[in-house]
């Protein structure tokens, strides 16, 4: 939350990770075509992740200080996600069955207006990646009553998106809004945008997710 004021980023970080038991009993592997990318380390740490992560938005909205969020943007252990859950236990299973390693948020935005976040989180292997950002995907699509679109035009395939079209769900997240889930190599990205029209938010989510896969190793 950003000064009191409840956003998209609060509803990103209220979904329940619902997975079955085993990974290996909901995962798939990742559709479409790899992109080219250049070669680049694989990170070892969190720290090393946020060089990956992308510093600025098409939008040209500022950059948040990690601080001033709540909780703090930056740097994610299991645990931190964990305890965004009702049962952080029971997500720390869950996540673990992902084989989550590590990840890093980073948002824009300026007071009460538009507001745009990027979450990048690294896996051990690629299925846990691609099964993390399809139930993410999954679970905010039933949450906002939105349809999801898989493999949508003008984006890598393995990704999903998805627009908050209805009126009174936009008024709680501050606006019209977009995100977008992408399952890439062991790297699982998220983009959500809220904007001052459907339009907006869409381009916003489509250049970015374009511009931070393109930042990662395959």
């Amino acid at each position: 939350m950003i000064g009191g004021r409840p956003s998209l980023r609060d509803a990103v970080l209220l979904a329940v990770l619902t997975c079955l038991p085993t990974v290996a009993g909901c995962a798939r592997a990742v559709e479409g075509a790899p992109t080219a990318t250049a070669a680049v380390p694989t990170p070892e740490s969190a720290d090393e992740l946020s060089d990956l992560v992308v510093t600025q938005v098409p939008s040209g909205l500022p950059r948040l200080p990690d601080e001033q969020l709540q909780p703090p943007a930056g740097a994610k252990s299991m645990d931190d996600i964990a305890d965004y859950s009702d049962d952080p236990r029971r997500e720390r299973d869950v996540l673990e069955q992902y084989g989550y390693r590590f990840g890093w948020e980073r948002f824009w935005g300026a007071g009460s207006g538009p507001m745009t976040g990027v979450f990048v989180d690294q896996f051990e292997a690629r299925a846990g990646a691609g099964a993390y950002a399809r139930d993410l995907a999954r679970n905010d699509a039933e949450k906002y009553g939105a349809a999801v679109h898989e493999n949508p035009p003008d984006l890598p395939g393995g990704c999903r998106m998805l627009t908050v079209d209805d009126v009174d769900v936009q008024a709680t997240l501050g606006g019209p809004a977009a995100l977008a889930w992408c399952g890439h190599g062991a790297f699982s990205v998220s983009v959500t945008c809220v904007a001052d029209s459907l339009g907006s938010a869409e381009e916003e989510v489509r250049a970015l997710v374009r511009a931070q896969l393109d930042l990662l190793p395959p």
